[in-house]
């Protein structure tokens, strides 16, 4: 009878210890995976993928990352699911034409977790393990748009360019998210008193990321008389075309400074590392996140980045401030 007893108790112990053993392999082999439209020469993608490398070493995950993955055809969607297969517990990407094929893979691996970053149709789809996430970037956007105006008050008290001067905003698409995003940069322009006369000019590339007609779109703007020039665009083409002419230039996704350094202003940017942490816990931790998730200013997803030196006097206090 003893010798039973001893026999079920190296048993249970034996089950207990490969237990332990699966349940840390399992912890140790956890993978995110992320899917780029383009890659790290893009500011955009970059940003992601800076903020997903961050987030995988903060919590100790493995990260894959495929870039390139066109959002117009099924790309998205195989990339997806390769991913799945590849081990991935949850799955994000960051352009907003994934989000169609996206929501197909998860349909499909209902056991992976999927989320569309900057796409708007997880609500309405209803299902368990697809979800989107953005970041209130116009909060951003109006932030630098105030540090834009303090500049051009600078340059009017030194007799550089008149009350009634022009700006220039290079544009990607005709979207939503571009459209509230120079809106709200030209109002916090607009807000800084000295600037109420100012107007902008607005030049569309028709592009996410092309770097020749952004170049090309923002010396147009300078052609036509703006003095500082802002963008919604992906490339180095209109900070390069900016410190050619001397314009000053407000950037996007991320600082400018070392290949700018005498034009270069501030930039803003959406910091996705939160974003990621929180949704890679929930997966690791067995648990829900939300379908549609909204960072802002106060969850840390919002930010502006390095501001230099040529910026206006108290730009550093007042604009983030505001």
């Amino acid at each position: 009878m003893k010798k039973i007893i001893a026999m079920l108790l190296a048993l249970v112990m034996i089950v207990a210890l490969a237990s332990v053993s699966v349940t840390a392999s399992a912890e140790e082999s956890f993978k995110a995976g992320l899917i780029c439209l383009h890659d790290e020469n893009s500011g955009y993608d970059a940003n992601f993928i800076n903020g997903f490398k961050a987030a995988c070493e903060a919590l100790g995950v493995e990260g894959v990352i495929k870039t390139n993955i066109d959002d117009t055809n099924t790309e998205g969607y195989d990339a997806a699911l390769e991913l799945a297969d590849d081990g991935c517990k949850v799955v994000f990407s960051d352009s907003y034409g994934h989000g169609s094929y996206l929501l197909q893979a998860a349909q499909e691996a209902p056991e992976v977790q999927f989320t569309s970053c900057t796409a708007d149709n997880a609500q309405a789809a209803g299902v368990e393990n697809f979800h989107n996430a953005f970041a209130s970037i116009f909060e951003g956007r109006y932030l630098a748009g105030i540090a834009a105006g303090m500049k051009l008050v600078e340059m009017m008290n030194e007799g550089k360019v008149p009350a009634d001067c022009k700006v220039g905003y290079v544009a990607a698409m005709p979207y939503a998210e571009v459209m509230s995003g120079y809106t709200s940069w030209f109002l916090g322009l607009r807000s800084v008193e000295g600037c109420e006369n100012v107007t902008m000019d607005v030049v569309y590339t028709g592009t996410w990321l092309d770097e020749t007609l952004e170049k090309e779109a923002a010396e147009k703007l300078i052609a036509g008389g703006c003095v500082l020039i802002s963008q919604h665009a992906d490339s180095m083409g209109a900070p390069n075309a900016c410190e050619a002419a001397g314009v000053p230039n407000i950037s996007y996704n991320g600082s400018t400074l070392a290949a700018c350094p005498n034009t270069y202003i501030v930039s803003s940017r959406i910091d996705w590392q939160p974003y990621f942490e929180y949704a890679i816990k929930a997966v690791m931790n067995g648990e829900n996140y939300d379908v549609d998730w909204r960072g802002t200013l106060e969850t840390g997803s919002v930010k502006l980045t390095d501001l230099n030196e040529a910026a206006a006097q108290h730009t550093e206090t007042t604009a983030p401030a505001a």
